[in-house]
């Protein structure tokens, strides 16, 4: 049959609208020989009832007559409702379409079959008009479909269905006759007995360790699963074959003497014996799966510890079970365990962490997996140990099979860890490189060679890292390929690494820088290839240890004679003491650099002469320091029995204090300190003793010291002056410090002595330093007045500015300042106001004052006459202004001898602020400073430049009087003249004749004007006299140009008058409409009364930068209108 067929639409239109499918999906499956040959048979015969039609997820849509197995998705089961071919007319009537998803579909083939095909196919209406035999055919067709499917179901489910004869019914169990005489129902039986030997037989012989033999890795939870799922299986068959059914199959073969009864029974027994097998095993097993549970739940940590419990749940096992101490069980069953921990060692590892780790962190990836590997060792020795505690109980019991058949596996993936181990242990070797630098001559390029060694290996374990592979997986061999390429790799960085280090070694002078070379490279030095290759180097090393230990000895064989060898800053003992010290300490630096490379040598005879060698040296230096204690116990005891019967302080030849024996006492303490220190010198009396009060002689000796201190700065730093103020006080106190010179230091009481002593000379130094700090201070006052700026500039002059008056408040306050400290002083001497001494430290104080406003008065006035004096002044000092007046020019301020008189006087006013500090002395200190012959030459040479200063002034205001008759003369008289004679009269006024001006005579005078103008305006702006006088021309200048400017204005004003008048008669003239022929020689620009032109006198004011007025403007441009009409006029008149 072919696609069209219309038998298939109902098959079609069901199945493309249940899995949705295109319709093409459906033609091409109908078009296929398979399938159509199933169909054939389903449609065209009466020997297939049902057909299947479902959908895999790799081969697709199907047919099928049976019932398909590991169906998980639905299935369209399609049947008939009756025998016979299927035509296209009775196609819809006779078909059964039912949708069933996979696991069901076998309850619904059972249901389908008890429910509706038997009962219809045993009705014999319904089978009345089929052929002899074919009702009772189908019927068994049916029966047998429905035990396969019955069969089915319980093997899906894991358990062992024994299908009953289809022939076989209740009234049989009463008809003993018939049923004996019933050959058909004894072949049904018979038939059914051989389908249960079958089934049982195929159940019985299944085994746990099938998933083993078929290559997968099962878990110890398969193997409990497979004996209690046996156990449950048997339970079933037993009660089947126990069932009312099957005892009449076992009656019926058993009268029958049937051939099958003894299988039967076989099949009984058989049952029996696999009963007690299963119960005895899932008996045992469970207290390993408890165990076993138990461990699933512990951390990863904590497994190890829980080895030795689980093989011993594994060896009860053996010994209780009596049907599982089989070697070929107990292999399984270990093989199952070491899967178990080989999933559990993957899960904590976890395969993203160790690849990331071999890149990013190595350290806790390695810490890791060596826990892996000492776990996965915990349980081989836990194997070992019970394997050997059964072959000492019990040798019949013993485990006498191979251990690699129980961890071939566990030991592959054990070798896959220590691979990764290896690589872990060589990424964290080699990133050690990232922070190496090198020293030496060609350090930088070495270093350079050691960050590309760092960068290669970086790009070897970041490819090794990315590549697609389980480490974990001991069958992943892709990544033993990886694996191998990285060792290689790895090697022939080692090598690059060797030819870097052999260099550095070499450049090694001393063991101490082989020792820090070893150090930085400690763990690369491990690895074999480099330790091998590097081993004649570290030879050396061990070579230069002897060295340096041989030179510590001859050094101090040659030197421990020298006094200059030991150090000026400590005692001599203490100082070789100290010597001997350092020298073990290089020994024993130079030791500790052979320890270093102490694992790294496997000659043991080296090792024991480099520390015969330092043993020698250390007992050397030992004898040394014991000899030196001895002398130096001898020596510091006569030394402090010398210290304890001396006094405290005595006088110098200077007559100054000082502490007795000072520096012998320093050198005892600091040796007693050191032999305090050193701990290992033996003490004599005297010696004892003073270590004993050590830290009170040390106070005591350090307050005396400042006392002495104290004291000798009052007496030497002491003013003539001050000494009769403080006489009183020094006597009482050299009285009371005579008992220190009296006392020894072997006195009681000599530390509370000293510090009463300590405490009078303190008050007394603390009062003479206040009194002398206020001493200072008013000197620093009246020395400071020296560098004070009394005089001031303000603006550009000083005239401006003169004394300031800041500095006059400075001086005023600070001459209150000084009688305050005077008094303060007077209070801290404790002196009477009338006492002879205190007048004289006033008239002393008084001299210093008076000396420093003479110094004030002397620098200002110096300061004036340098700055006056042309070869010394730096600039400009005063600044006048020359000014026009009425009268003519003059200076603000006059150039006089006033000048400079405020100013000196504001000088000498200075000396007049401050108080005198005398009681004896009452004159004016203004008046007496003035009387100073160097302040009075200084005046003078003041006055002198003022002078000077004058008469050159003056000569420059009369250069400057060449414009005086700008300003002098009468501008409208000079005018009236200039229109009568058309110039400026002089001398020759009598004789002069009238000529009134013409357009040049006014064009010459502004002209003139102009060229004053510009004279004037090139006037320099200041001008520096006598180097110090500043002349300020500007208001002179600016006052000159607005004179000038008002001559230029009175001729041009008279010329705009005329203009205007010259306008006006034009105007009148045209408003009269007069035309007047015998004008023709006269100028039509130019008005009848005036005698200058019009035209000409504009320009001329253009000229001169005179601008026409608006009204004047306007006034031109109406005359030039009307002449135009008026021309055009007499044109038009003399044509007609």
């Amino acid at each position: 049959m072919d696609g069209e067929d219309r038998r298939l639409d109902p098959l079609k239109s069901f199945t493309v609208n249940s899995f949705r499918l295109d319709p093409g999906i459906w033609q091409d499956l109908v078009s296929e020989e398979e399938s159509q040959v199933m169909l054939n048979s389903f449609f065209n015969t009466q020997d297939y009832w049902t057909l299947f039609i479902c959908q895999h997820p790799e081969s697709g849509l199907s047919f099928s007559l049976h019932f398909p197995k590991n169906v998980q998705t639905k299935v369209i089961c399609v049947s008939k409702s009756g025998p016979g071919v299927l035509t296209k007319e009775n196609t819809r009537e006779s078909l059964i379409i039912q949708e069933v998803q996979g696991e069901d579909a076998l309850s619904f083939i059972i249901t389908v079959s008890e429910k509706v095909t038997c009962p219809l196919l045993s009705n014999p209406e319904t089978s009345s008009t089929w052929a002899a035999g074919v009702a009772e055919e189908a019927l068994r067709f049916m029966g047998r479909q429905k035990n396969e499917a019955l069969v089915m179901k319980a093997h899906i489910e894991g358990q062992t269905f024994l299908p009953h004869p289809g022939a076989l019914h209740d009234d049989a169990l009463h008809d003993d006759t018939q049923r004996l005489s019933d050959m058909k129902l004894l072949h049904s039986c018979d038939s059914m007995i051989i389908e249960w030997a079958e089934l049982v037989s195929e159940f019985l012989q299944q085994h746990s360790s099938q998933p083993v033999l078929d290559g997968l890795k099962p878990l110890p939870s398969e193997e409990f699963n497979f004996w209690r799922n046996r156990l449950n299986n048997l339970h079933f068959i037993q009660q089947q074959l126990m069932s009312s059914r099957a005892q009449q199959v076992a009656s019926i073969v058993q009268k029958a003497e049937s051939v099958y009864w003894s299988t039967l029974r076989d099949i009984h027994r058989d049952v029996q014996e696999g009963l007690k097998e299963a119960e005895d095993v899932t008996l045992n097993l469970t207290g390993l799966q408890e165990q076993l549970e138990q461990v699933e739940q512990v951390e990863y940590q904590q497994l190890g510890a829980n080895m030795a419990a689980v093989m011993e749940a594994v060896r009860q096992v053996w010994i209780q079970s009596k049907f599982y101490c089989e070697p070929c069980r107990m292999v399984v069953l270990l093989q199952e365990i070491c899967n178990l921990f080989i999933q559990m060692s993957r899960e904590f590892l976890r395969v993203e962490e160790v690849m990331h780790g071999l890149v990013s962190d190595p350290a806790p990836v390695l810490d890791d997996v060596r826990l892996v590997i000492r776990t996965l060792q915990t349980f081989k020795e836990a194997y070992s140990q019970c394997r050997t505690q059964l072959e000492s109980q019990n040798q019949n019991q013993s485990w006498d099979f191979p251990s690699h058949l129980a961890f071939s596996h566990l030991d592959k993936f054990l070798t896959r860890l220590h691979s990764i181990q290896e690589v872990l242990c060589d990424s964290l070797q080699l990133r050690q490189l990232d922070q190496t630098v090198l020293s030496g001559v060609s350090s930088r390029m070495w270093t350079d060679v050691v960050q590309g060694v760092y960068q290669d290996f970086l790009c070897h374990v970041t490819d090794l890292s990315q590549s697609n592979c389980d480490p974990t997986d001991p069958d992943d061999q892709s990544f033993q390929l990886h694996l191998d390429q990285f060792q290689v790799q790895v090697s022939d960085l080692d090598r690059r690494l060797v030819s870097v280090l052999s260099r550095a070694f070499e450049d090694c002078c001393l063991s101490s820088s082989a020792a820090k070379l070893v150090q930085m490279f400690r763990l690369i030095l491990d690895r074999p290839l480099i330790q091998d290759q590097l081993h004649p180097h570290l030879i050396r090393l061990v070579e230069m240890v002897l060295v340096e230990l041989d030179q510590t000895e001859l050094l101090f064989v040659s030197q421990r004679e020298k006094s200059e060898t030991f150090s000026r800053f400590s005692p001599s003992a203490a100082a070789r003491l100290c010597w001997t010290q350092q020298l073990q300490l290089r020994a024993e630096e130079a030791l500790n650099s052979y320890r270093t490379i102490q694992h790294l040598c496997v000659d043991s005879g080296e090792s024991q002469l480099v520390l015969q060698r330092f043993q020698n040296v250390v007992d050397l230096l030992q004898d040394f320091r014991d000899h030196v204690r001895l002398d130096w116990s001898r020596q510091l005891d006569s030394d402090c029995g010398f210290i304890l019967e001396q006094p405290l302080i005595q006088h110098s030849q200077q007559g100054m204090l000082e502490v007795n024996c000072s520096h012998k006492l320093k050198g005892v303490l600091r040796e007693l300190r050191c032999v305090s220190r050193e701990g290992d010198v033996e003490l004599h009396p005297h010696t004892a003793r003073l270590l004993t009060c050590r830290d009170d002689v040390t106070h005591s000796y350090l307050s005396l010291s400042h006392m002495v201190s104290c004291y000798n700065q009052v007496v030497m730093d002491v003013l003539q002056v001050e000494l009769p103020l403080i006489q009183d006080q020094q006597h009482d106190l050299n009285q009371t410090l005579s008992m220190l010179q009296t006392n020894t230091w072997s006195c009681e009481g000599v530390q509370h002595l000293v510090e009463q002593q300590r405490e009078r000379v303190l008050m007394f130094h603390s009062t003479v330093c206040k009194a002398r700090a206020n001493m200072n201070d008013m000197i620093g006052i009246i020395q400071g007045w020296a560098e004070l700026h009394l005089l001031q500039h303000s603006g550009e002059s000083l005239l401006e500015g003169g004394a300031s008056e800041q500095s006059y408040r400075q001086i005023r306050e600070e001459g209150q300042q000084l009688l305050l400290l005077t008094q303060v002083n007077r209070s801290l001497y404790g002196v009477e106001e009338s006492s002879e001494s205190w007048i004289r430290y006033l008239d002393h104080i008084d001299d210093r004052l008076q000396h420093g406003l003479f110094q004030l008065l002397l620098r200002s006035l110096r300061f004036l006459s340098d700055s006056m004096n042309p070869q010394t002044c730096r600039g400009p000092l005063v600044a006048v202004r020359l000014q026009l007046q009425e009268t003519g020019s003059v200076f603000e301020p006059s150039v006089g001898g006033d000048l400079l008189k405020t100013i000196i006087t504001d000088i000498y006013r200075a000396a007049s602020l401050p108080a005198r500090i005398s009681m004896s002395r009452y004159d004016n200190l203004q008046e007496s400073l003035q009387q100073s012959p160097d302040l009075i030459a200084l005046e003078q040479e003041v006055m002198r430049h003022v002078v000077q200063v004058k008469e050159e002034a003056e000569h420059l205001r009369a250069g400057l009087d060449r414009y005086s008759y700008l300003w002098l003369s009468d501008r409208k008289e000079m005018m009236q003249e200039f229109l009568t004679y058309s110039r400026q009269l002089g001398a020759d006024k009598l004789e002069a004749q009238e000529a009134p001006p013409t357009l040049k005579d006014f064009q010459r005078e502004i002209e003139s004007l102009h060229r004053l103008s510009r004279e004037v305006t090139h006037l320099d702006d200041v001008i520096v006299l006598h180097s110090w006088l500043q002349v300020d021309l500007r208001p002179f200048r600016d006052s000159l140009l607005l004179i000038i400017h008002d001559w230029s204005h009175m001729y041009t004003e008279y010329l705009l008058d005329s203009v205007s008048d010259s306008l006006q008669q034009v105007s009148r003239r045209a408003d009269d409409d007069d035309v007047d022929d015998g004008d023709d020689d006269d100028d039509d620009d130019k008005a009848p009364s005036s005698s200058l032109p019009l035209t000409e006198t504009i320009l001329l004011l253009e000229a001169a930068g005179v601008q026409l007025p608006e009204h004047l403007s306007a006034q031109l441009q109406s005359v030039a209108v009307s002449q135009f009409r008026s021309a055009s006029f007499r044109g038009a008149f003399e044509g007609q």
